[in-house]
């Protein structure tokens, strides 16, 4: 999974596997509870807004959401279908392939690069 490629520095693959795991069980039960939101843009990919640096833990949107649909729980799932309903649209797979990302919440989206 491309959420373990970035390791700190001095980090070993089995300290960043743990610290993908935490931030993903951390990051779910705020999105559950409705604390970090989810904002799909026009194109159909997905941002994570109210997301702090330090709980991302070196993970972009892409990977939070790959790592969520795998593991997330119930609340999140709702929250998931509650984003694509307020957008008009479904998070698009290839657009999640594609790497399109926001660096500001949703207001741009960019391609991977």
């Amino acid at each position: 999974m491309p959420c373990y490629s970035r390791p700190r520095r001095n980090q070993t693959q089995a300290q960043r596997r743990a610290e993908v795991k935490k931030a993903v069980t951390d990051i779910d039960k705020l999105v559950a509870k409705r604390k970090v939101g989810i904002k799909v843009g026009p194109q159909g990919a997905v941002t994570f807004t109210g997301l702090d640096e330090q709980l991302r833990a070196g993970m972009t949107d892409v990977c939070i959401y790959q790592m969520l649909m795998n593991r997330g729980s119930e609340g999140t799932m709702q929250r998931v279908i509650e984003a694509e309903q307020r957008a008009g649209r479904k998070i698009s797979q290839k657009a999640v392939q594609k790497g399109v990302h926001s660096h500001d919440g949703g207001a741009s989206w960019h391609p991977r690069g």
